[in-house]
């Protein structure tokens, strides 16, 4: 029988199409990574969390490393998509990209992805087969920067890319070790208040950029 074709929860078995179980299998793994972060991944629980059993995890994701990166990849996946349609309906002023810095540092803080793609990289993995990546989001952001500069002349699809990923990098890493170091440069107030201002200052920086040119 193919594994995801059993699942069992208590003693009731029920048949899965592969989409359904990999569904559960990646809600479980997720909710698993929010709580206790990579080291909280176990296979064996996750199965069943998701209600299947061991082989089917395996059969999907073939090991822990693989589970994780797939969550990851689909959690990003959903971050990209959203930046696309947020990107869409904005007319391009400063306050829709601290709007959406803000929402993507939430969401990385919140689901804790920031410090497992941290952690991926130092294990030497990469997040791959996102069907929506960052490469989607930068051609929505030079669209929107050509759009609103139709009559100037608007530096190449590069310099868009590069401010993007400065973006992310700084997002990512203000996710992770934001506070200590925010503090560590004698900045001012709260962690929460240093990490606002920070956020704010980067949105008008990228900003003023995109609105200047390279």
């Amino acid at each position: 029988m193919i594994p995801e074709m059993a699942a069992v929860r208590g003693n009731v078995r029920r048949r899965l199409d592969a989409a359904t179980a990999r569904r559960l299998i990646l809600d479980a793994a997720e909710k698993r990574l929010v709580e206790s972060g990579p080291a909280g991944i176990r296979l064996q629980e996750v199965a069943a969390d998701a209600g299947v059993s061991h082989p089917t995890v395996l059969h999907h994701f073939g090991s822990r490393e693989g589970l994780v990166k797939a969550v990851c990849s689909r959690s990003m996946k959903a971050l990209h998509e959203g930046l696309v349609e947020a990107i869409g309906r904005s007319a391009g002023e400063k306050e829709d990209l601290t709007e959406m810095l803000e929402s993507v540092y939430g969401a990385l803080t919140a689901s804790g992805h920031a410090r497992v793609m941290m952690w991926l990289a130092l294990e030497g993995e990469r997040l791959e087969g996102a069907e929506v990546g960052l490469d989607a989001v930068v051609d929505a952001t030079h669209a929107l920067r050509k759009a609103k500069h139709v009559r100037k002349r608007v530096p190449p699809r590069d310099d868009t890319a590069h401010a993007v990923v400065l973006a992310a990098l700084a997002l990512v890493g203000a996710a992770v070790f934001g506070a200590p170091l925010l503090e560590n440069a004698g900045l001012a107030g709260s962690d929460a208040a240093r990490g606002a201002h920070f956020r704010a200052w980067l949105g008008r920086l990228l900003g003023d950029h995109l609105d200047e040119g390279g």
